[in-house]
């Protein structure tokens, strides 16, 4: 990681994509948003794989690797389904060390997560009256009450499955779908933690296990991990020790991005995956840390004042400064007073992109 520099000096800037071996794109407002490509995606990761393995990582368990694959190949990307790591893969991961082989499991979810369970060995149940040994939850658009009911019935404190293992594939609260932004798996967990009064053992982002499936599988030296989800990608690929990038393209804005906590900031941050083939700028942080400037983007802290000192070209690098000035300055954003136009999707909609940063013995910035 490089560190703040204290004067402005020449440099000569790196891409995201330098060094790396193998590339991760999450899925769901990086690379489509529903059935269409989110705009620039397809020409940005097909240039990506002539120097890079590309592969793909999906929190959503409605769908098999192969359907993914299908879509991704439709929308212009050369995608096998070996090239698609999912959260029911990683969920498998989890239950071989819990289960037997050909162990009985609930399945609440999608033919995505029935697919798996199978191939890893298990046999499939819908209904908890058949004492699983095992449930495991994942996202499909048609679970409704009555499969949430039976994964209460069978992980109920009481009953014979109240010691049973139950794996969820992930737990995001939202999904980003071609109408807007629906209920993701994680509001359905908790519909079965409140009737059972567990928590499940998660197995997609944020947590590790789908990032040690992925770099397993493609023999990754050095990753990059692209995500739109601060409290998901971004955490996990940190929790994984991989460099992550937030494209401004799915969940998360400008705005998420200033507020974001220790453990959610992003090496890289991103307007559109054309950036990834860019240089970045250094950004150069003073020597008291009151002021952050890229290229012609400067912002100083005043007190409790984020001010504009000068807004450059008033996108992506007024932002980037924003965000190393706020990050290292250790303070929460709710302790501060920030224009609003650093936050506007104004703030960052130009092509131009910002270097990753960081500070001597502190936090990690972009």
């Amino acid at each position: 990681m490089a560190l703040f520099s204290r004067k402005p000096k020449p440099v000569a800037s790196a891409t995201p994509l330098d060094g790396v071996d193998v590339l991760l794109a999450d899925l769901d407002g990086v690379v489509y948003a529903g059935p269409h490509a989110i705009p620039h995606a397809v020409e940005s990761l097909n240039r990506a794989s002539g120097s890079a393995r590309v592969g793909y990582i999906t929190n959503n368990a409605s769908r098999s690797d192969r359907s993914v694959a299908e879509h991704l190949s439709e929308l212009g990307l050369t995608v096998q389904p070996d090239d698609v790591v999912t959260s029911p893969q990683a969920a498998m991961r989890l239950l071989s060390g819990l289960i037997e082989p050909g162990a009985l499991v609930l399945v609440i979810g999608g033919d995505g997560l029935i697919v798996e369970v199978e191939k890893a060995g298990y046999r499939v149940t819908r209904s908890a009256d058949d004492l699983p040994d095992a449930v495991v939850q994942g996202f499909t658009p048609e679970i409704g009450w009555a499969q949430l009911a039976e994964a209460a019935f069978a992980l109920a404190p009481t009953g014979p499955g109240a010691d049973i293992p139950w794996v969820a594939t992930n737990t995001d609260w939202t999904i980003p779908v071609a109408r807007g932004i629906a209920p993701g798996n994680g509001t359905l967990v908790s519909a079965v933690h409140t009737a059972v009064g567990r928590l499940p053992l998660v197995a997609g982002k944020p947590e590790v296990p789908i990032f040690e499936v992925a770099q397993a599988r493609f023999g990754a030296h050095k990753a990059l991990f692209i995500g739109d989800r601060l409290d998901t990608d971004i955490l996990g690929a940190n929790r994984a020790g991989i460099d992550s990038v937030l494209v401004l393209t799915g969940i998360d804005k400008a705005k998420q991005a200033l507020a974001a906590g220790a453990d959610m900031r992003p090496r890289y941050l991103l307007n559109d995956l054309r950036q990834l083939h860019e240089p970045y700028p250094e950004t150069v942080l003073s020597a008291d840390g009151s002021q952050a400037s890229v290229n012609g983007a400067v912002v100083r802290l005043r007190a409790n004042d984020v001010q504009i000192v000068k807004s450059g070209d008033g996108g992506i690098d007024l932002l980037r400064a924003a965000c190393a000035l706020i990050w290292n300055s250790g303070r929460a954003i709710y302790g501060l007073n920030v224009p609003e136009s650093l936050y506007t999707d104004a703030a960052a909609t130009d092509g131009s992109a910002s270097a990753p940063v960081s500070v001597v013995g502190g936090n990690v910035a972009v």
